[in-house]
């Protein structure tokens, strides 16, 4: 099935469970403090929905437009904007007419159904499938630097032993802890067995981000051909699974990395030197009319899964969400960059992180992440949010004082138009991004 489609379908499924399971959030304690639900919907029903049926006092349905989804709360000035019930006596079913600690339970219900069940899928994740780590045993051949890199000391082919002081468990985590985390010193193997400690700068992560450097400490993968695809540029030029490439266009070729530094833009033909059992040999590569060669690497890592109980994955699993979050949050600090805002995703870059192929293990451990990022985006202080809601109702409890309906109508408005502005933007990026390829 076509990549687009797979994507798409996961997407549809994974977002169809966590907003159900948000909008329950706000559904059971308003039923649980006698707060009356008019409505209940997948997606948005503008003018119309696809279906809906009315169950006691409820209209469950299914909407057109597949933007989220809504609880419709008697008495709560929402993206509804029912001026018309709101300026009627207040009744007693409804949710203006509750406590204000009773109103924030119900407000901060969804968030806390996404932060229970991102932490609730990583536990079962973790004690199903273990916890796939790549320590120096599982990658012998060490990291690859990068340019930028080797000025504070790395080397091609180091292995990372600690960090911070401490034993590091996941190389392939260094750069995204780096980035987003605390990172002070890495302690580092050379290969001519001597050991050092290397002081990282507190910028790293701006540094890393500015240049475009995030792959700066990438597993070391030989130039050695795992597969060749059949009729390619490759196979036609006589290039087999095992070959080891050697230099290019009299370039020596190292590393894979050295390998794709190798192809220059409006050069279509590549003098290639390969060794084959031993033996060296020359031929010639013509790039396929998309500029491929038609080769793949082979990888020379490998992960060693870590087997927990499943006491011990309840602890390992909140711990995995709680630096999911974290890493989340760390993120905007380069997000309200310029180039940062140029990479803001809509639906295509959440599309985007699911693989192209259906994985079980992929999707659950992108929906808990979604359903993370949906809890913290969603607390946000934005009116038309569940976070501006729970601002205005802690400003009451705190002052005793109400804001006005009428200041809640406005407040709705301007957040309801920022967020539509910015889904606006995050989408817009993504469709510039497909025109251009970027």
């Amino acid at each position: 099935m076509d990549p687009f489609f797979v994507k798409g379908a996961q997407l549809f499924l994974s977002l169809s469970l966590l907003i159900v399971l948000h909008e329950f959030g706000h559904f059971i304690p308003a039923r649980l403090f006698k707060i009356r639900v008019e409505k209940f919907f997948l997606f948005f029903d503008v003018k119309f929905s696809l279906f809906k049926k009315k169950i006691g006092e409820t209209v469950y349905g299914i909407g057109w437009l597949p933007l989220g989804g809504y609880v419709k709360i008697a008495g709560m000035i929402d993206e509804s904007m029912d001026k018309e019930a709101m300026a009627q006596e207040p009744k007693e079913w409804e949710f203006r007419s509750k406590p204000a600690w009773q109103r924030l339970i119900v407000m901060i219900g969804g968030v806390t159904v996404n932060i229970i069940l991102g932490f609730f899928i990583y536990i079962m994740i973790i004690a199903y499938y273990g916890n796939p780590v790549v320590g120096p045993e599982q990658m012998p051949d060490g990291i690859e630097v990068s340019e930028g890199f080797n000025e504070y000391g790395f080397r091609d082919g180091d292995q990372i032993l600690a960090v911070n002081g401490a034993p590091y468990e996941n190389n392939l985590a260094i750069n995204r802890d780096m980035m987003l985390r605390d990172v002070s010193s890495i302690t580092v193997a050379h290969t001519d067995g001597s050991e050092e400690t290397i002081t990282i700068p507190e910028d790293i992560g701006t540094t890393m981000f500015q240049s475009g450097e995030t792959d700066a400490l990438a597993p070391l993968i030989k130039p050695v051909l795992d597969s060749v695809v059949p009729e390619s540029a490759a196979a036609k030029a006589g290039l087999k699974k095992g070959d080891v490439l050697t230099q290019i266009n009299n370039n020596p070729i190292n590393t894979w990395t050295d390998f794709k530094g190798s192809k220059k833009e409006g050069v279509n033909e590549y003098a290639v030197t390969y060794s084959r059992d031993g033996q060296l040999a020359n031929t010639t590569v013509t790039l396929d009319d998309n500029g491929n060669f038609g080769v793949y690497p082979k990888a020379n890592y490998k992960s060693k899964v870590i087997k927990y109980s499943f006491g011990e994955s309840i602890a390992k699993g909140i711990n995995h969400g709680y630096w999911k979050l974290h890493d989340y949050v760390a993120q905007f600090k380069y997000v309200f960059t310029k180039k940062g805002a140029s990479q803001v995703g809509g639906f295509g870059a959440i599309a985007g992180l699911f693989p192209d192929t259906w994985n079980w293990l992929s999707f659950w451990e992108t929906t808990a992440f979604i359903s993370i990022i949906l809890a913290f985006m969603n607390i946000l202080p934005i009116p038309a949010l569940d976070g501006g809601h729970v601002m205005f109702l802690l400003y009451e409890i705190i002052t005793g004082r109400k804001p006005s309906d009428k200041f809640l109508e406005y407040a709705q408005m301007i957040g309801f138009f920022l967020l539509i502005a910015l889904v606006l933007y995050a989408n817009g990026n993504d469709i510039y991004r497909w025109i251009t390829g970027s």
